[in-house]
Order: C-alpha cells, then structure tokens, then sequence
C-alpha cells in the first residue's frame, strides 16, 4: 500500500508541478507547507489527492500486480488522459492567487504571447519591433530563413 501511495503521490507532484511552472508561479511559495523547494506543488497536490491519488493507491494495492510502481503510476496517467484534470488544476491555482476578475477563462484560452517594450507597452511576441524597415520582420519569416540555411 505504501507503494503504490508514494508512486500515486509522486506522479500527482509531477502534473501538479508541471501546471504551477506553466503558469509562471513559483514552485516553492506555499500556503500552507513551507521550507520546501515544492512546498506550492504539495499545497495544490493536496487539493486532489483524496480523488486521485488515495483511490487509485488503493485499486492497485487490491490487486496482484508485478510492479506496483509502474502499475500505479499508468492508472494515474490513465485517470488524467484528456487534459480535465490540467484545466482544472490551472482554473484552480488561478482563483487561489487571482481575484475573480483576474481569473476568468478568458485569459486562459488566449493563443497569443505579449511581451513588454521598452515602454512598458504589452506587444505581440514573434515580430521585430525596430525602427527600420529592416527590423519589421515576423517570426515566421526568420523561422523561414533559418530553415532554408540549414
């Protein structure tokens, strides 16, 4: 039983840590554990472990298994397969450090990437934004030529 709830546990930490990082939060600023350099994943880990990780533990432990390790650890793959649990994960972590405002889903489903000018401007990422002609230039059209010299 110990097995299969460490490796459950231990692939919860590593979907959870996944989200954290690619949202841009830092890993080791928890509420409630601290001190640990995950000690955010294992707040939000938390959230889920009594729907994922406890019961799948618990099937697999209940059943002969060579591996319980490896066994454990594709059931909990299997029971994230389809992205509803990300989505959730990530609509989670943003109403925890978002006002409701700031988390809506709006922001979630954007496709576009800004980065910052030197003006404090938000900007469209993947364009040259020069003073010259020869600066106005988009990603695609680099990514173009970089393609044809190698």
């Amino acid at each position: 039983m110990n097995q299969a709830l460490s490796a459950a546990n231990t692939s919860l930490y590593g979907v959870v840590h996944a989200a954290i990082v690619a949202l841009g939060c830092a890993p080791g600023l928890g509420f409630i554990h601290t001190g640990h350099v995950l000690s955010f994943v294992f707040d939000i880990a938390d959230l889920y472990k009594t729907d994922i990780a406890i019961p799948i533990a618990f099937d697999i432990a209940s059943e002969p298994v060579a591996d319980i390790g490896a066994a454990t650890r594709r059931a909990v793959r299997d029971r994230m397969k389809g992205g509803a649990f990300l989505e959730k994960c990530v609509h989670d972590i943003k109403s925890l450090l978002l006002d409701d405002q700031e988390a809506g889903d709006d922001e979630l489903a954007a496709d576009v990437v800004m980065l910052w000018d030197n003006n404090g401007r938000q900007v469209r990422a993947g364009t040259a934004y020069g003073d010259s002609e020869d600066f106005d230039t988009s990603y695609a059209e680099i990514s173009g030529w970089l393609e044809e010299d190698w």
